[in-house]
């Protein structure tokens, strides 16, 4: 199942990257890894290695993959920015890369992105743009199934024992048989400004620290 998202996120990078990059952009690794608190990540580092050569990373939050593909292509376009500015030596973040700065805001909009700014995190709030939705249309860009991970799955501690899932689908009981199904008692928090959540099991009051702002229930 994650194979088929893997193969659309990597046929995007070649779209994107003749598009709006004229093909200049290196091959890059693009994972789909737990990233609860952020929609994507770039390396500046080549962490990969392929035989004799050495590749940068883009992780797509595999917590957030339930999103419009509209978004999720637009979050790979955001860690493209990043990837492109390391490579021509413009100075696009600051305060230990979280701050992103005009220099990121003026290159992210010229490649089809809506950029908005955010306290402390500047100017990193990223939406696509009609002409960028209409590339991935044009190019057959569309997500094969909803599918993503979801964080309280099996983290014991959280939500009971741990040994149950989320979805309502039941859990196991001591011997590992299957029970019943179960109502799900977690709650999903979102950032208004960043978009970054979480889930938790009960009703809770907490600020992002990157936006300054307090995390409101998302409503199924």
């Amino acid at each position: 199942m994650l194979k088929n998202m893997q193969e659309v996120l990597e046929y995007g990078f070649e779209v994107l990257n003749e598009v709006y990059f004229d093909n200049e952009l290196p091959p890059v690794v693009i994972t789909i890894m737990s990233s609860p608190r952020t929609y994507g990540h770039f390396t500046v580092g080549k962490v990969w290695k392929a035989e004799e050569n050495h590749f940068n990373e883009i992780n797509i939050s595999a917590e957030h993959l339930d999103r419009n593909i509209e978004n999720v292509m637009a979050t790979l376009q955001h860690e493209l920015i990043h990837f492109y500015c390391q490579l021509n030596n413009i100075a696009d973040t600051s305060q230990s890369e979280r701050y992103h700065n005009k220099n990121f805001k003026r290159e992210a909009e010229a490649r089809g992105l809506i950029i908005s700014y955010a306290k402390y995190i500047g100017y990193s709030v990223t939406e696509p743009s009609q002409e960028f939705i209409e590339v991935l249309q044009n190019n057959g860009i569309e997500k094969p199934m909803n599918i993503n991970r979801d964080g309280v799955m099996g983290i014991a501690g959280i939500g009971g024992n741990g040994s149950g899932d989320d979805n309502g689908k039941g859990g196991v009981d001591g011997k590992g048989i299957q029970t019943g199904k179960r109502k799900t008692s977690t709650r999903k928090y979102q950032c208004p400004c960043c978009g970054n959540s979480f889930r938790a099991t009960k009703e809770i009051r907490v600020l992002c620290m990157d936006c300054n702002e307090q995390y409101v229930k998302v409503e199924k």
